[in-house]
């Protein structure tokens, strides 16, 4: 059964306070950003780690994945080494606090796959994904500006048993245009995590608004459906990025969330 996180980030609040008002709203995971902060690996000693897990799994919750996302470019000609490494770190610390996930933007796919820019993300995927698979951490990228068909393609040319996908179902509606109901049956085989975010595209098709959860364009009972068809069991991530109110529509996301998976199981 799919269960329901939260990004506590978007919490707005220290990391220990943002534990407690996940599990005020019913979450379940948490999915925070160690890119820097309180989180970064940079920053956690061997006890420091064993003492946040404690911490989290003290309040009944795990770490459903965590976000790696520091603005990498995965398509430059010579991608920076450091940040690479960096990256690697922040698997180090998924493994250390009980996941095996971690997410990232990698950037929009180039269209002409013939391009170095092309081979340049898939090399800069291998490298990560290899890593993964020496130590049981997979590397998913989160969906964005292309195609799900783009993305797939680019994933399936990866030689790594660990390159991934975080499906955020709003991304797809907001800047790629696509439908996350059919964007689920082309990832199934990568998808490992996602995120429970909405939003609208402007008609203009210039721009788009996040919204709360339910008042955008992501048809989300049909798209809950898809992924329990395809024997998605993990979580639903919930990200809240703006808004007056975020704890209120994190509340509101979780209620929503909840009740529609009583219904589906």
């Amino acid at each position: 059964m799919m269960k329901i996180g939260v990004i506590p980030n978007s919490f707005g609040v220290p990391f220990k306070e943002a534990v407690d008002l996940a599990v005020s709203v019913g979450a379940k995971g948490l999915q925070p950003y160690v890119t820097g902060g309180e989180l970064c690996p940079e920053r956690l000693s061997t006890q420091d780690r064993k003492d946040l897990l404690s911490l989290v799994t003290g309040k009944g919750l795990v770490f459903s994945a965590l976000c790696a996302d520091f603005g990498l470019e995965f398509d430059a000609p010579e991608i920076n080494p450091m940040g690479l490494q960096r990256t690697m770190w922040m698997m180090d610390l998924a493994k250390d606090l009980g996941t095996n996930i971690i997410t990232t933007h990698i950037g929009h796919v180039p269209d002409n796959v013939n391009s170095a820019e092309y081979a340049n993300m898939v090399k800069s995927i291998e490298t990560l994904g290899k890593y993964g698979d020496e130590i049981g951490v997979v590397f998913a990228t989160e969906t964005g500006p292309e195609m799900a068909k783009n993305l797939k393609a680019m994933l399936d040319c990866a030689d790594t048993k660990s390159a991934k996908v975080n499906l955020d179902p709003a991304n797809f509606v907001m800047v790629a245009g696509q439908d996350p109901v059919e964007a689920v049956h082309i990832l199934k085989d990568y998808i490992v995590h996602t995120h429970a975010k909405d939003g609208i595209k402007f008609r203009s098709g210039t721009g788009y608004q996040e919204l709360p959860l339910g008042e955008g364009g992501v048809p989300f009972p049909e798209y809950l459906a898809a992924l329990k068809e395809v024997g998605y069991d993990g979580f639903l991530t919930i990200e809240r990025e703006c808004g007056a109110d975020r704890y209120g529509d994190i509340k509101k996301a979780a209620d929503y969330l909840k009740a529609r998976l009583e219904e589906m199981y």
